[in-house]
């Protein structure tokens, strides 16, 4: 995910990435603090995306993958992970913030070509490639149809647009965890939904549409090549790792969602957060991580 794309969504969403309601600054970035939260969200879905990596190189064929570009790579995790998968391919990290690049250069030891892009304003500096990958930043694009028909024009003839969206947000604790009442995760994804909705709403020409993804990359002039879902399974007990990314995510549903949830819910969140207590996510045994990601591919003709 790019910095862009965190600028306009602070704090955290449920699907594994952030979102919210305002902008924050780039000079008001912790951009170290930032890379590191993208790093572990990215290896955290390792797995996942290796396996995805896998189905594309299947549906791309024997040497068919020349140059691959991921979208919004943030520091180059994923991207990464596709170099592992095509490795006699150009894997180029694109995203807007010259920093998180460097991070891509650096962990990646040079074996990563980076684009500094502003998207979607600058989808035609990207070049040709066979294989773009695009992982949740289209719908951080005010015009997801408009963003979808650019990469599709950036494809060469047969390349594949795979794009990943939708999926199912993480379940990361039993419905009745001892706190507060059962359910509490639904609830706050019910809350952070609509906050995603006033998200989308306040991008830059905001567009509403419905998210039929394959529909969308048909109307895009592409033809849709198949949709596959990948599980994110980290059972209990969680790796320490894992429990921080998760806290990281529950603090910031709590900076976007606390003024709405009721008290019983916030208290909740609030003793989920701590630190300290052994309610707190980063010591409780029953902690687990299991999320799904859906990946959409279209073919240029």
């Amino acid at each position: 995910m790019s910095a862009h794309q965190h600028r306009q969504q602070q704090p955290g969403h449920g699907h594994g990435h952030a979102h919210g309601h305002g902008q924050v600054p780039a000079a008001d970035l912790d951009w170290d603090a930032l890379a590191a939260h993208l790093e572990q969200e990215a290896e955290l879905r390792a797995e996942a995306v290796t396996g995805a990596g896998h189905w594309l190189s299947g549906l791309a064929g024997d040497g068919g993958v020349r140059r691959v570009l991921d979208v919004g790579a943030g520091p180059g995790v994923i991207a990464g992970l596709l170099a592992d998968v095509f490795p006699a391919a150009e894997v180029v990290a694109v995203d807007q913030s010259a920093a998180l690049l460097e991070r891509a250069r650096t962990r990646s030891g040079g074996r990563l070509g980076t684009q500094q892009a502003d998207l979607p304003a600058e989808f035609d500096k990207l070049g040709e490639a066979d294989l773009i990958w695009s992982g949740n930043a289209i719908h951080h694009l005010g015009d997801q149809q408009a963003a979808l028909t650019a990469l599709a024009g950036r494809l060469r003839p047969g390349g594949l647009l795979a794009v990943a969206e939708s999926g199912l947000p993480p379940r990361f604790l039993p419905r009745d965890f001892g706190l507060g009442r059962p359910g509490f995760q639904a609830r706050l994804d019910a809350a952070h939904e609509d906050g995603f909705a006033t998200m989308r709403a306040e991008l830059p020409g905001a567009t509403e549409e419905i998210e039929d993804w394959p529909a969308m990359l048909r109307r895009a002039g592409l033809a849709p090549s198949g949709t596959r879902t990948f599980l994110v399974d980290r059972p209990a007990p969680l790796e320490r790792p894992v429990r921080a990314y998760l806290r990281t995510q529950l603090a910031r549903r709590h900076d976007q969602l606390a003024e709405v949830l009721d008290p019983e819910d916030r208290a909740t969140l609030e003793a989920l957060i701590d630190e300290d207590a052994p309610t707190g996510i980063l010591h409780r045994p029953d902690a687990f991580y299991l999320s799904a990601m859906t990946v959409h591919t279209a073919r240029r003709a």
